[in-house]
């Protein structure tokens, strides 16, 4: 069997996102089938897309990688008019299709080739459902298309041109529960066969806690990000609300930033940005650091949130971001928090609670072996693909619609069709199987949820009650009524720490405009009242090897 796997960029030193996640699934399938890669000749530069790499064949960890030149880099300008129109306004599909072009990275020749070769593969596999290659492909070789949608709760989930995409294709290899949730919820394509199967990690054998300490003269504790730092990665935010956790602490954690800046980076004594580092340096800052903070807004899966699972260290996870809630509760290995208070508390109940540390840190390593280890990941691709090519594909892809329909100015804001999608964590049904029933084409359980489902507790073995308020009042809101937008009430952390469980308690949701400097309640003001602060405590994620 010989597969295709399309991507917008590829290359063994582009960390992160999809092309990383296409990396490694084409270098895992090679030693099930014959891989090769089609891609462009885009390299570091993702807002541009300018050619930086030659076209033509290029041998990139044993596999076979042909680049076709991007026609036109993305102006700005253009791109953001386009995405003002399709995104904010009523517009027409034509609309839409400019748009997909000024987002690039747009190859003509790529699209040529695999219409061209069609025949010469089994199966096609595009990464990224938004992009020009992903678009105009699957309708090309629709009958052998596997799509990995990688999609956020973005406003491009919205527009009008994707639906009969999803309705499409051959099959799905979604990242998550609720990815899965969203794409079948816009398209209502639950006979496309599907599995949620995400990605491995790449985790070396050994890393060494104490090289990276000596090698970065780092002796704190410290809580560590890994990505991209901007303000879409909700890095500004992450900045604004450890400066004032860290504000009234003696021996508090430091905060260790490992990737390239796009936003300033703030001066403070506790904050450390390290820049772009090798795997091996990573890997061993992974391992000295406490805890991994991913206070992103949206992401389709967390490569880094399982690596630092993988290693057996807890997450402190943005609840804004449906996915990562999601992966928290599902794994039992993280908390997670939606504003200042709750990361307070959050923060704090891993900082001075080692148990707690250690039992998160337990049930990250189980969730990543049961779930995320290669072999289960590479099984699920080549199920999904034995399945496919003993099938008889009945389903066609809908033809495009006609001149004057293209024109006609009937489609909806995207971002109004993205606010009626499912929010929350998606909490799966047990089961006997713990595959997905969409893998053989069945409709999935319910995974369109409504309402935002049970979820665990963020830490209450901290918090007091207001003064002159008895416990049994602490819910007080719960008990009057629905809230102004009929939302079912909040749950939060009840953590109980020996056995690393997070059970579900209703809880009315702090208010969102108790910010940094603006507390509501006495638990607002001081997240620490009533712990003994703890000096001396050995840094560094359990000290060495492993």
């Amino acid at each position: 069997m010989k597969v295709a796997i399309v991507v917008q960029r590829y290359g063994a030193d582009i960390n992160g996102g999809a092309e990383q996640h296409a990396r490694y699934v084409a270098e895992h399938l090679a030693k099930h089938v014959q891989v090769e890669v089609l891609t462009t000749c885009a390299h570091r530069d993702y807002i541009s897309w300018k050619n930086e790499l030659p076209e033509g064949k290029e041998v990139v960890h044993g596999i076979n990688v042909y680049r076709f030149p991007v026609a036109v880099e993305r102006d700005p300008i253009a791109f953001s008019k386009w995405s003002q129109n399709v995104f904010a306004e009523r517009h027409s599909l034509r609309d839409e299709l400019a748009w997909l072009d000024a987002e690039g990275p747009t190859s003509p020749s790529l699209i040529e080739h695999i219409k061209k070769h069609e025949s010469d593969y089994d199966f096609f596999i595009f990464f990224s459902f938004r992009y020009h290659h992903s678009f105009h492909g699957c309708r090309a070789v629709a009958s052998k298309a596997i799509l990995v949608p990688t999609a956020e709760r973005d406003s491009a989930l919205g527009l009008g041109i994707y639906p009969p995409i999803f309705r499409g294709v051959r099959a799905f290899m979604y990242n998550s529960y609720e990815e899965r949730a969203l794409i079948q919820t816009v398209s209502n394509n639950q006979s496309v066969p599907g599995v949620v199967v995400g990605v491995g990690s790449e985790i070396p054998e050994r890393s060494n806690a104490g090289r990276f300490r000596q090698k970065f003269e780092m002796r704190d504790r410290f809580a560590i990000y890994v990505g991209r730092i901007d303000e879409n990665k909700g890095c500004v935010e992450l900045f604004e609300f450890f400066e004032h956790y860290s504000a009234g602490l003696a021996d508090g954690m430091h905060l260790v930033l490992i990737g390239t800046a796009h936003v300033p980076i703030p001066k403070h004594p506790r904050i450390h940005h390290l820049g772009f580092l090798e795997d091996q340096d990573k890997y061993d800052a992974m391992a000295a650091a406490e805890l991994l903070i991913m206070p992103s807004y949206l992401e389709s899966l967390s490569m880094v949130a399982l690596e630092a699972w993988a290693m057996g260290k807890p997450v402190l996870a943005n609840a804004k971001c449906d996915v990562l809630q999601g992966q928290c509760l599902r794994s039992n290995a993280g908390l997670f928090y939606a504003n200042y208070p709750e990361f307070a508390e959050t923060m704090g109940a891993i900082d001075t609670t080692p148990s707690l540390q250690a039992a998160l840190g337990r049930n990250g390593r189980a969730f990543f072996e049961k779930h995320y280890s290669w072999p289960v990941i590479e099984k699920k691709y080549v199920d999904m693909l034995q399945q496919l090519s003993q099938e008889t594909n009945t389903r066609t892809m809908e033809p495009m619609p006609g001149w004057f329909a293209r024109r006609r100015k009937s489609l909806p804001p995207a971002d109004d069709v993205v606010k009626g999608l499912p929010s929350g964590a998606y909490r799966e049904t047990n089961t006997a199987s713990s595959q997905p029933a969409a893998v053989a084409g069945r409709p999935v359980p319910d995974a369109r949820p409504q309402e935002r489902p049970p979820q665990p507790q963020r830490p209450q073995q901290h918090q007091r009650p207001p003064q002159g308020q008895r416990p049994d009042q602490r819910n007080a809101r719960d008990s009057r009524g629905p809230r102004p937008d009929n939302r079912p009430p909040r749950t939060e952390n009840r953590v109980d720490a020996e056995a690393g469980q997070v059970k579900p308690r209703t809880a009315g949701r702090q208010p969102l405009d108790a910010a940094p400097g603006k507390p509501k309640s006495d638990r607002g003001r001081d997240h620490r009242r009533g712990r003994p602060q703890r000096r001396g405590r050995r840094p560094g994620g359990g000290g060495g090897t492993r």
